[in-house]
């Protein structure tokens, strides 16, 4: 079976709710923009019910280079991770 895309995912939320794609499209993107402004200032975001967004401080270190063997310094930087919730591990199990 093949991934929902983005308009797949609006039509069926707004039609599931009775609101506007238009609207939904609005309050997914308000969304996406939030999580990101969170993230970044207090380190996470949690979506109810599905899982949270996570800034993680990578440490420096060594890795390889696959090309020509030659070990190379792989330098500290943050990401972010997302860690599912335990309801939608059990919804799924």
């Amino acid at each position: 079976m093949a991934k929902m895309t983005k308009s797949q995912i609006l039509a069926a939320l707004a039609e599931k709710s009775g609101v506007s794609k238009k609207d939904v499209a609005t309050l997914l993107d308000e969304m996406v923009t939030l999580a990101y402004k969170e993230v970044k200032s207090s380190g996470q975001f949690v979506v109810p019910g599905i899982g949270k967004l996570v800034k993680v401080n990578r440490k420096e270190r060594m890795g390889r280079n696959p090309a020509t063997g030659e070990s190379i310094k792989i330098p500290a930087k943050t990401v972010v991770k997302f860690r599912v919730a335990k309801a939608a591990k059990e919804a799924l199990a």
